[in-house]
Parts: C-alpha cells; structure tokens; sequence
C-alpha cells in the first residue's frame, strides 16, 4: 500500500495512476477544504495526531512507502513525514513541483513569510491577495489598504477593515485574471511561490500590467529525496509496491 499526503494537483495524478495500475493507494487530506476534489484509489481526511501517531498507522496499514505530495506549504505534515517514516521503517519521497521563475517585465519583491509581506503593501494599495486563507490574520492590521481576498472557503481569521472576499478556485486563465485586475482596480499582487500551471495566470496578468508582485519565498526545504514530476514519483512508488 502507497500513501499519498496529497491535496495538490499532483497528488491526484499521482493517485489515479497507481490505482490505475493496480496498486493499493491511500491518499490523506488535510480536511481544510469543505469540498476537496478526491483522488482515486481511498481517501482520508484530517491530521494524524503528531508523528508518532502516524509513525503507529503506517505500521499497522503495512505501508509500503509514503509520497508526500503536499502543497510547497503545508510544512506541520511534511515535518511530521520526515520524523515518522524512518521511525515505521517506510521509505520517504517527497514530490514538490518547481517555484515560479522571474521573466522579462516582472517586477517581484521577495519576501520570507506572511508578516513581511503585509508590511511590503503600500499604503493605499488595491491589492490582489492570494495567499489562502491560512494566515490571512497577518494582514488584518492593514487598515490602510484595500484588498481583494481570494480564497477556496471562507476565512476565519480576523480581516482587514477595507476588503472584499472572493471564493473561488483555479485553474485560473489569463483574460480572467485581466479581467479581475481591471474591474477592481488593483495595483499590487500579493502570493506565495505555489508554483505549477493552475494559478500561474495572476503572474501573467501582472506582468501584462505592469504591477509589483509581493512574493512569499517557500519555506527551507526537509532533507528528503525530492522529485519534481509525477512521473519520477511514479516510477519510485511502482518500485517499491512490486519490489523486484
């Protein structure tokens, strides 16, 4: 059996191919999102309890190996994997799409973490922000600035005073994006490096309009064999479910 910690793109791919070929796949999901797009093969949803406790499922699931596909960001379960796996005796991969590179016209700032970059917003700035409803209280001080706030669910965090919420999900395509920027007048974008297909359009609208893109560097990364391809983490996983 292959567990996928997924919730990303990826991580469905990933899932659907192995089920696909045969392979006893369990994919685990956060649970943050009310209405996750669920991958083939089984699912669970919620935390594990700690590391310990997933190093004890891992075991009493004779798990075979662990893909942690995770988004960039989701660094509590990450850090959890790279613990429980050597305790379960379970090899560990780590499948993490490439970040966004910098092209001709982009005018990035970047920044460490969600705290720098409510402080990057200018005063009086219209601001696209992006960064998911995790963490959205570090903007909550920003009185002075007005942003647009897009995210899946609806946040829980406290908001700042001049904002207007916009559920929605990606993918995302340019002439929305165009779109979205014009109707409300936005001068700045703010995100984190996510990296991949789905939402990179905002970055192309920015470019397109010449607007300063705040963005979050991803966090250090674990020392965990790492592939960048649905493939690569493919090829390991089907090795490791038909060893030999």
């Amino acid at each position: 059996m292959i567990l996928v910690l997924g919730g990303t793109a990826e991580a469905r791919e990933l899932a659907a191919a192995l089920h696909g070929g045969g392979v006893r796949v369990i994919s685990s999901l956060a649970g943050r999102v009310s209405s996750p797009r669920l991958p083939e093969g089984e699912t669970r949803i919620g935390g594990f309890g700690g590391h310990d406790a997933l190093a004890r499922w891992l075991v009493d699931c004779d798990t075979t190996a662990v893909v942690d596909a995770t988004h960039p960001f989701a660094q509590r379960i990450s850090a959890s994997a790279l613990h429980a796996c050597p305790q379960a005796g379970v090899p560990l991969l780590r499948l993490e799409r490439p970040g966004w590179s910098e092209r001709p016209g982009d005018r990035w700032h970047w920044v460490d973490g969600l705290d720098q970059a409510a402080a990057a917003i200018p005063s009086g700035g219209r601001v696209l922000l992006t960064t998911g409803r995790q963490g959205l209280g570090a903007f909550a001080h920003r009185d002075d600035a007005w942003l647009l706030i897009r995210c899946v669910d609806p946040p829980q965090a406290p908001l700042p005073r001049h904002h207007e919420l916009l559920l929605d999900r990606g993918p995302y395509v340019l002439d929305g994006e165009l779109a979205l920027i014009d109707e409300h007048r936005i001068d700045f974008l703010v995100t984190k490096d996510s990296g991949g297909p789905h939402t990179v359009a905002k970055l192309d609208a920015a470019r397109a309009r010449g607007l300063p893109v705040i963005v979050v560097r991803r966090p250090p990364r674990l020392d965990v064999p790492t592939v960048t391809t649905v493939g690569a983490a493919l090829a390991w996983a089907r090795e490791r479910a038909h060893p030999g």
